[in-house]
């Protein structure tokens, strides 16, 4: 039962439109789906070692988390903004090749290391785990022991990935049916939408400056 419960909870919590989840789209439209399941994938495995460090009783990498969160918030403010103008600028240079729209897709880690600065900028997430952790443990859901911890992480997880990879393949799916110039607003839209996130995040570390 407590991984059906984590299922739900990994599932839920990838669904929200944000900073990773448009990153995601980004590198799906931008690459292919291959790079769009990799960033999935390592957000996913991200949110399972969060949990799982909170469901073992880790509560000390918490700690001071308050008195420098504004300095993690400038951190990921500065990354969203790069990467927002990254897709900005590849907005305006991107350009379908002339045999049927294919491209050459050169194998990189780069969505990898992007969702990893993600993660570690934004200390909402260890709130986040730590906060579900306690919600499953006080409510008797969860057993004690690191073995029930592992399976509810995993199960996170896996719902995580069932999330990431139907949203991955809908993109997949119809980003041959998109011609350039939709392409490009696309790449756009997503690029102000980070540089949007960027500002606010921005915002929310100066005023505890």
């Amino acid at each position: 039962m407590f991984m059906v419960i984590g299922f739900f909870i990994g599932f839920l919590a990838a669904v929200p439109v944000g900073p990773v989840n448009i990153y995601i789209i980004s590198q799906t439209l931008k690459r292919d789906f291959f790079h769009g399941m990799l960033a999935g994938l390592t957000t996913a495995l991200l949110d399972m070692i969060y949990c799982l460090v909170a469901l073992v009783g880790f509560f000390h990498i918490s700690i001071n988390l308050e008195g420098h969160s504004h300095w993690l918030k400038l951190a990921a403010g500065t990354i969203l903004l790069l990467l927002g103008l990254k897709l900005l600028h590849d907005a305006k240079v991107f350009k379908f090749s002339r045999k049927e729209k294919s491209r050459q897709i050169v194998l990189t880690p780069r969505p990898l290391l992007g969702v990893l600065l993600l993660y570690i900028t934004n200390p909402s997430l260890y709130a986040f785990w730590i906060a579900v952790a306690g919600a499953v443990t006080a409510h008797g859901l969860l057993k004690e022991g690191f073995w029930p911890a592992v399976f509810f992480a995993l199960a996170c997880a896996l719902g995580a990935i069932t999330w990431y990879f139907f949203l991955v393949r809908f993109v997949s799916h119809y980003q041959a049916r998109i011609q350039e110039r939709t392409f490009k607003k696309l790449l756009y839209a997503l690029g102000i939408l980070l540089v949007v996130f960027a500002l606010i995040t921005f915002g929310s570390g100066l005023i505890k400056l």
